[in-house]
């Protein structure tokens, strides 16, 4: 299904908002005509030469726009001077909650998402949470616009999108934090830093392939390899044992502070 509504993106010159809008126009749903794109610096970025409509004036974009991206650092939004009033306003800010949002611009109908870095290839898995009077047109062209991007779900509550600030916005950062650490281990084994990155690289990238999709199961190989009580099984116990759950619940739990939500 193409998004017929008029679309317009501010800070499309950003990461975030360049990595969605080349997803949409790669799945064929989005209509470069139809798009309006803002930029502080006037530059366009990954998205140099897109024949859509540039402006450094966000009120212009609002006037030729129906839905609203706010794709913005979270500091920059109490910079962002719009009135939303009748449009779609979509939030890939994080921190920035549904009421904060409507306080600020007046928008009605929002929708706040979780994009992660992985949109630039494809392979975001991005929850959102409508809030108000979304409709079902509203809600098919969110699952549209962040299916071109990777996986979308709908969460029933708001508190779950800041929560996925840390676990799944994270994006690479927590395997890149587990690499890191199996890659020192390695050295200090004697092996060489190449060989280190590539075992690990592989580990993390291919390997766990093998739970990757809906039918596979992390708890279940992991419960394997306990069961199979061999040399892997005792080193999850013994990082079990020392603290690996617990390690990571931590973080999280800080990184939901952090994002203004409940710990």
């Amino acid at each position: 299904m193409a998004i017929a509504e008029r679309l317009g993106v501010i800070g499309g010159n950003g990461w975030l908002g360049s990595a969605l809008i080349q997803g949409a126009l790669a799945a064929g749903v989005l209509d470069p005509a139809r798009l309006s794109l803002s930029s502080r610096t006037g530059t366009q970025g990954r998205l140099q030469g897109l024949a859509a409509v540039w402006t450094q004036d966000n009120a212009e974009l609002v006037d030729r726009s129906e839905v609203v991206i706010l794709s913005v650092r979270p500091e920059q939004f109490a910079d962002i001077a719009v009135d939303l009033r009748g449009k779609l306003a979509v939030s890939v800010m994080a921190g920035i909650s549904c009421a904060a949002i409507a306080d600020h611009t007046g928008a009605e109908r929002i929708v706040r998402a979780l994009p992660n870095a992985a949109a630039a290839i494809g392979k975001s898995f991005t929850p959102w949470y409508a809030h108000g009077d979304v409709t079902d047109a509203g809600k098919a062209l969110v699952r549209t616009l962040f299916a071109a991007s990777g996986e979308e779900v709908e969460v029933p509550d708001e508190f779950h999108i800041d929560y996925s600030a840390a676990l799944t916005g994270s994006g690479a950062a927590f395997p890149a934090l587990l690499a890191v650490s199996l890659q020192a281990e390695a050295v200090d084994q004697g092996l060489s830093p190449d060989f280190a990155e590539r075992a690990t690289k592989s580990l993390l990238c291919d390997a766990t392939q093998l739970f990757a999709g809906p039918d596979g199961s992390a708890a279940a190989i992991v419960q394997e390899m306990i069961d199979y009580k061999g040399m892997i099984a005792a080193a999850l116990e013994t990082m079990q044992q020392t603290g690996f759950q617990a390690s990571v619940s931590a973080g999280l739990r800080a990184a939901l502070a952090k994002a203004g939500g409940r710990s």
